[in-house]
């Protein structure tokens, strides 16, 4: 069996440069895949996916010239079926030989196999193993059915009469086993050995690829281009340190790696340049300036090493001439008036106060059920006032109020208009130019996070008391309305919000009760909402325990020690890591799981009774072990209860461990629905005391296997 390398390559026109680097490992994935499913490639195979601005490709490795026989065995029909009482063929038998191939002379040679209660015919043949000219046209035909394309182009072919769909114009084919052109068709395009390299800077054109193995080194060579999207992002990567370094000062390009990936699939042989602009235009906020040059011109901005932006920027250019001073020029000349309108749009809102702009969110449509943005500000202020005030008492509640009325004005200028996503961060630098205190600015900008994982908290407490009821009116709002999240569609972000709103609780150990937080966003949106309350407040809860419980599990937490311990509610999310930690602690000791299956017994109990009251009456305990349980409860559980209460859960489920052999004792020997009435409700009301001891922490019934 011949085993060769083999070169896959289409050449195209310009390609999407956001979606370059998923179409190359789609392309090369599907291409491996398919070779594989026929047999033409094995397990052992390497890919190595290539994408460049103009073109997609793969080289996968031990492919081979053809697929080696194999056996089949297919299920005709039953006997009955397929045979008639003299033992010929039925027309029905022929009809499916015949669509597989065979004729009556096969019918001597099918197995009978005994097939659930009757026998059926099989037919046992060998298959000969597919071509690698076969099969690549077959993996080739999928692999671009399969393309995750954003947008289908149609366009006309050479013939002038025939037109396809694809992402973008393809020009050329190549097929490459060894040295040996595969003969393929894709596209209107026949297969060949030739490609063609950089726009201007090619050696020769059309480039001859040798064979397989050598196409990054000849397109290299010959065709000005680094067809690997990893090594030419690694080349960029270096080239703008290199650049930066060469600055000296510290200074260092900004860390993008959405643009990082886009200049990438922009370039074929990257060449980074060094520009820069007029100083005065630092006196604009660097966000603003930042931007401009990476949204719309795609450079990189220059930090100097306090994290200020500089007045110079690096470009990757596509071209690398003698002389840059050009390209630098022109990049130069083109960033300017970008800057100029950014300039423009701060000096302007400047000359308007924050205050004097709320009333223009009247006209800011935010939800067609929940009304304008001004609407939506006047319940932020309310729920921030009541969650400030709980905080830190009135004068947080003044400012969180302030901060709140204000955190949404900045909607309404020219350079948010212009960038979306400067808003909070531009009403931060105006609510700074109108002298406000700085916590209130802070605030402004905060009020939006966190924004995505990992992002960083509210600066301080104004930030948290706005960020928290901005979300929460967010949450309630949605579900107030039934507008909720389904599978992957969350348009309004809830999932991002109820995410915030248990990290600041956490993180930020707030002493706040969470149903109480819902509650009161409910209370000011009132009228508003169409779903019943009850409902969907219970529902917006559970949300939010769901989404605690997801993280808490990504934290690496068990699913047992997240349900024992959520399974309670706790109202105070800032206390959950310590039950969790404590949860872990119990579970460890020799007790923990004879209690946990005791516990799920007790619970199970109580809950075929009718309401228990947890209520023991000395004298009406009459067995040994029912007295012995009592007694040792009587003695455990006020230390458990003052531990807990103190905040010291640890230490709490540690002394009710004690209880493990008298508990054991009891449902030894013990018949808890004994006939007399008053002996029974006494036992589960021991049960019940028992019960409500021992789960204050957590419900570990979950512990139990």
């Amino acid at each position: 069996m011949t085993v060769k390398n083999l070169l896959v390559e289409l050449f195209v026109e310009e390609l999407p440069p956001k979606a370059l680097k998923k179409l190359g490992d789609a392309f090369a994935g599907v291409l491996l895949e398919q070779l594989k499913a026929q047999g033409l490639a094995t397990a052992e195979s390497q890919l190595t996916a290539f994408a460049s601005p103009r073109r997609l490709a793969a080289h996968i490795t031990a492919v081979a010239a053809f697929a080696a026989d194999k056996a089949v065995s297919a299920k005709l029909m039953p006997v009955a079926v397929g045979l008639d009482a003299d033992g010929q063929p039925t027309p029905a038998l022929l009809k499916k030989l015949q669509a597989l191939g065979a004729d009556a002379a096969a019918v001597p040679g099918l197995k009978r196999v005994l097939d659930g209660k009757a026998e059926a015919l099989f037919l046992e043949r060998t298959v000969a193993g597919a071509t690698l000219q076969e099969g690549l046209q077959k993996a080739l035909s999928e692999a671009l059915a399969k393309l995750p394309i954003p947008k289908v182009m149609q366009y006309q072919l050479a013939d002038g009469w025939s037109s396809v769909n694809f992402v973008r114009p393809a020009h050329g084919l190549v097929a490459l086993h060894g040295a040996d052109v595969v003969h393929v068709e894709a596209l209107g395009l026949q297969s060949g050995n030739t490609t063609h390299g950089h726009r201007f800077e090619a050696a020769v054109d059309p480039v001859v690829l040798k064979d397989a193995d050598s196409y990054a080194a000849t397109l290299a060579r010959d065709g000005a281009v680094i067809a690997s999207f990893a090594d030419r992002r690694a080349d960029i990567v270096r080239q703008l340190d290199a650049a930066a370094a060469q600055l000296g000062g510290g200074v260092r390009a900004i860390e993008d790696e959405a643009l990082l990936d886009e200049v990438t699939a922009l370039v074929e042989r990257p060449n980074v340049l060094v520009c820069s602009f007029e100083p005065e235009f630092l006196d604009v906020p660097q966000e603003c300036l930042i931007l401009t040059m990476k949204a719309n011109q795609k450079y990189f901005p220059l930090l100097n090493a306090a994290g200020k932006l500089t007045n110079q920027f690096l470009v990757v250019s596509n071209i690398s001439p003698a002389d840059a001073s050009e390209v630098i020029g022109g990049n130069e000349r083109v960033v300017r008036p970008r800057l100029a309108d950014a300039k423009f749009f701060f000096d302007q809102d400047r000359k308007k106060t924050l205050l004097s702009r709320v009333d223009g969110l009247d006209k800011v449509v935010y939800h067609n059920q929940l009304g304008s943005q001004g609407e939506r500000v006047l319940r932020v202020r309310a729920i921030a006032q009541a969650i400030a005030q709980q905080l830190g008492g009135e004068a947080l509640a003044q400012q969180a109020d302030q901060a709140a009325q204000l955190a949404k004005s900045d909607l309404v200028t020219d350079m948010v208009g212009e960038f979306p996503e400067l808003q909070g961060t531009m009403g931060r630098y105006y609510a700074l130019n109108d002298g406000l205190h700085a916590d209130v600015a802070d605030a402004i900008e905060d009020h939006y996070k966190p924004r995505f994982a990992g992002d960083s908290l509210p600066r301080n407490a104004v930030g948290i008391a706005v960020a928290l009821a901005d979300k929460l009116e967010t949450l309630v709002g949605m579900f107030g309305i039934g507008n909720l999240p389904t599978g992957d569609k969350d348009p309004f972000a809830l999932r991002r919000h109820a995410l915030g709103v248990l990290r600041m609780l956490t993180e930020q150990n707030l002493a706040l009760d969470v149903t109480s937080l819902v509650n009161t966003a409910f209370d000011v949106l009132g009228d508003k909402l169409t779903a019943p309350r009850e409902a969907s407040g219970q529902a917006l809860l559970t949300f939010i325990y769901d989404r605690l419980g997801g993280s808490l599990r990504e934290d690496g937490y068990s699913a047992q020690e997240v349900d024992a311990v959520l399974a309670l509610r706790p109202q105070r999310l800032a206390e959950v890591p310590k039950r969790l930690a404590a949860v872990r602690v119990f579970a460890a000791l020799p007790e923990a799981a004879a209690l946990a299956a005791a516990n799920k017994r007790i619970a199970n109990i109580l809950k075929k009774a009718d309401s228990v009251d947890a209520h023991v009456s000395p004298v009406l305990l009459k067995e040994a072990a029912e007295v012995a349980l009592f007694e040792a409860m009587e003695k455990t559980a006020p230390t458990a209860q003052a531990q807990f209460e103190s905040g010291d859960y640890t230490a709490s489920l540690q002394s009710l461990a004690a209880l493990r052999a008298p508990v054991d004792a009891f449902f030894d020997g013990v018949m808890v629905n004994a006939e007399e009435t008053d002996v029974r409700l006494n036992r589960l009301g021991l049960l019940q005391s028992l019960h409500n001891a021992m789960n204050r922490v957590a419900d570990l019934s979950k512990l139990a296997s």
